[in-house]
């Protein structure tokens, strides 16, 4: 009855947590603000591991364990309170206080975050004080043992059903009333239209796309698309509240803009690939997409920016997410002509909220953790020197230009095949410097030349294929790039801190015997 009885008071808390976190921000609830607690504190090497083993499904693991813990901490209350109920009491104070101090420590956080864990603890408390008491109660005189036990089993589960009962209800209230808050965002994401493109990008060249058995699409579904971030709970914007600030070291003309009077703006559309510097070789973490936005470079130049090459005091656009996250961009860079939006469209559709609806950042050519703001907020000008953003404190390099990299897609690895001709396909990319030879060699054989798509501009990944006469036996295979400014690849293997890896994607596949 002890450990039930902590369970049921868990449970109770927890609902009761995420209702007064609906009713205020929903970032502040206590197994969201604890997630974000426990990936800020967690060393690069173990975020690194997790990305590598769940892939996209680490936030979902991350809150799976959490509850998990939390499961066993409440038996562990539970028993104890059969023993000495004020210590139990105390411990689920002392829980209540640590999902507190968690949602304090979030950026953007305000006294308020604090009361969701508080008013859980509360919760959670009171019911373990009534379903302990009332576990503990003795049996009527007279009354037989057995039968005085089995009534007193019977109220107990009469009380635990109405606790849960209760507890659904609160949690259903919950659900509703945060599907209600966001309801605004999502009312406003299906009213808005994507404007037409002042500069719109040519249609993507015939044989862009190789259609090779295996190999994905040249742009990637918005379905399809990878998405590494921080955010436990997307967040969801309002279009219609949303402002962007620009302001700082260097900006002579500060801007407050709203949607409309960003897409006041010429629009332009361009195709670019995003790589996530957590990508190892041959990694998923890499998308092409057909952006939609204004460019960044023109609304800095507009607030009075000028690139340190031309004198500017500020090496540093530090872009602010709605949650908090902070994210360093190179003011070169999104002033050097090339194509660094703030985008609202993605493939022709408005923003998805994954993907940072209803503003983004996006800088061909650098990893998205030093480009790539989601829910964007503000744009604050400064140095390098004065400021390091978020993923620099924990360990990553200040500034990082994707590397070149190959991936081979299909055959997969360990791969079962027939003798004979074998498509080995993939996509290649370096971005902002494009990718203008790949070659493939097998059981570290000559290097061959594979056959290359054509070529979208020099921000897209470039797909490849190169057919081999497959033989019997297990094999090798190896794949390299050679980018624009003719570097070669290397084949020197580093992993992807601090700033992203290198070396050669290899697949080992098996091709069966004749007959």
């Amino acid at each position: 009855m002890g450990a039930v009885s902590g369970l049921v008071a868990a449970v109770a808390g927890l609902a009761s947590a995420q209702l007064a976190a609906a009713a205020g921000r929903p970032e502040a609830s206590p197994v969201t603000a604890v997630g974000g607690a426990v990936v800020d504190l967690t060393p690069v090497a173990v975020r690194e591991w997790a990305i590598r083993l769940f892939g996209t499904s680490d936030k979902l693991v991350l809150g799976l364990g959490i509850l998990a813990v939390l499961a066993a901490l409440a038996v562990g209350t539970g028993l104890l309170a059969v023993r000495h109920l004020p210590a139990a009491l105390a411990v689920t104070g002392g829980l209540g206080l640590v999902g507190a101090l968690a949602a304090l420590s979030r950026p953007e956080a305000s006294w308020r975050d604090a009361l969701p864990s508080l008013v859980g603890a509360l919760v959670s408390a009171g019911v373990l004080y009534l379903l302990v008491t009332a576990a503990g109660r003795t049996r009527p005189a007279g009354a037989p043992q057995g039968r005085a036990d089995s009534m007193d089993r019977r109220r107990f589960g009469r009380l635990v059903v109405a606790v849960l009962a209760a507890s659904a209800g609160v949690g259903i209230g919950a659900r509703r009333l945060g599907a209600h808050g966001s309801a605004d965002a999502t009312a406003s994401r299906a009213r808005f239209r994507l404007p037409r493109p002042t500069v719109p990008a040519p249609p993507v060249p015939a044989g862009a796309d190789l259609r090779v058995p295996g190999l994905g699409p040249f742009l990637t579904p918005n379905q399809d698309f990878y998405r590494v971030d921080t955010a436990l709970v997307v967040p969801r914007v309002d279009a219609d509240t949303w402002r962007l600030r620009i302001h700082g070291e260097g900006v002579t003309r500060p801007l407050e803009l709203d949607l409309r009077q960003l897409l006041a703006r010429p629009v332009v559309e361009h195709d670019i690939t995003l790589t996530c510097v957590s990508n190892e070789v041959g990694g998923p973490y890499a998308g092409n997409a057909r952006w939609l936005g204004v460019r960044l470079g023109d609304l800095l130049r507009e607030a009075g920016v000028r690139p340190p090459s031309q004198g500017g005091t500020a090496d540093q656009l530090v872009a602010r997410s709605v949650d908090g996250m902070t994210i360093g961009t190179p003011v070169e860079a999104v002033m050097d002509g090339r194509a660094a939006l703030l985008a609202v469209g993605m493939n022709g559709r408005p923003l998805p909220f994954a993907h940072g609806f209803p503003v983004r950042m996006v800088v061909p050519g650098l990893y998205g953790y030093v480009s790539a703001c989601k829910w964007l907020a503000e744009l604050r000008l400064t140095t390098f020197a004065a400021y390091d953003a978020y993923w620099v404190r924990r360990s990553w390099a200040q500034q990082a230009v994707i590397k070149t990299q190959a991936r081979i897609d299909t055959p997969r690895p360990y791969a079962d095949l027939s003798p004979g001709r074998v498509a080995v396909a993939g996509v290649a990319w370096a971005q902002h410097r494009g990718i203008e030879r790949v070659q493939v060699r097998v059981d570290g054989g000559p290097w061959q030349e594979a056959r290359l798509g054509t070529a979208d501009g020099v921000d897209t990944w470039r797909q490849w294929v190169w057919p081999w006469q497959a033989t019997p036996g297990r094999h090798r295979l190896e794949v390299r790039a050679t980018d624009g400014a003719g570097a070669v690849q290397t084949g020197v293997r580093t992993g992807t801190v601090p700033d992203g890896a290198t070396g050669w994607h290899t697949v080992d596949v098996n091709v069966r015997a004749l007959g």
